[in-house]
């Protein structure tokens, strides 16, 4: 028995299509937008299209943008000898709230995953030794401390060095508020090997 027109039972079926969002939620959202005005409606399906429509990657670091190249590369009062190596445009976001990085990004969009048929040539590696060859001095890896991530980021490191570019890693550890007891042991490895001196 169906308990919902068909077009309620579409948006509902669009809406947990999303991640992380399950069906009372999507039920939720679509009896959310039911409630509202023709013209919020409106405005509401506008911003998925023209986000959809305008958005692309920037020519130079892969980021999401809406122009040739992104806010922050065309920022010239950032470090431009400065490249730390993303997997996703979310990525980008994380690290420009911490305000402490002042450098360039690139955004590979994913990372080597033979399981999923996923290697080198899927993401974007190639724009960025291209960017390596143009004056960088450090190339910064940040992908993430999985499998997946810690390949890619060897993958990159053996293809930078060579040239003759400082290539580091991020530093792992215990997040704070965390308690040592419930920490993994490849955390509390890796939270030794990024230690640094106090005062």
């Amino acid at each position: 028995m169906a308990y919902y027109a068909v077009p309620l039972s579409k948006l509902i079926e669009q809406f947990e299509r999303l991640p992380g969002i399950g069906r009372k939620t999507a039920q939720r959202l679509a009896f959310f937008v039911l409630n509202g005005t023709d013209e919020q409606a409106r405005v509401f399906a506008q911003a998925i299209l023209d986000a959809k429509g305008k958005m692309h990657t920037c020519k130079v670091c892969q980021n999401l943008t809406d122009g040739d190249v992104c806010s922050i590369c065309g920022n010239p009062s950032r470090d431009h000898a400065t490249i730390c190596v993303v997997e996703d445009p979310r990525d980008v976001v994380a690290f420009e709230r911490t305000r402490d990085y002042n450098g360039l990004y690139h955004v590979l969009h994913g990372v080597i995953s033979p399981m999923d048929g996923i290697g080198p040539d899927q993401l974007h590696v190639k724009e960025l030794l291209g960017r390596v060859a143009d004056g960088v001095k450090e190339v910064i890896l940040a992908t993430n401390p999985d499998v997946e991530g810690e390949a890619t980021a060897l993958y990159i490191s053996r293809l930078i060095k060579p040239l003759g570019v400082k290539v580091t890693r991020i530093a792992y550890g215990i997040p704070v508020g965390g308690e040592l007891e419930y920490a993994d042991e490849i955390t509390l490895s890796r939270a030794l090997e990024g230690r640094s001196e106090i005062g």
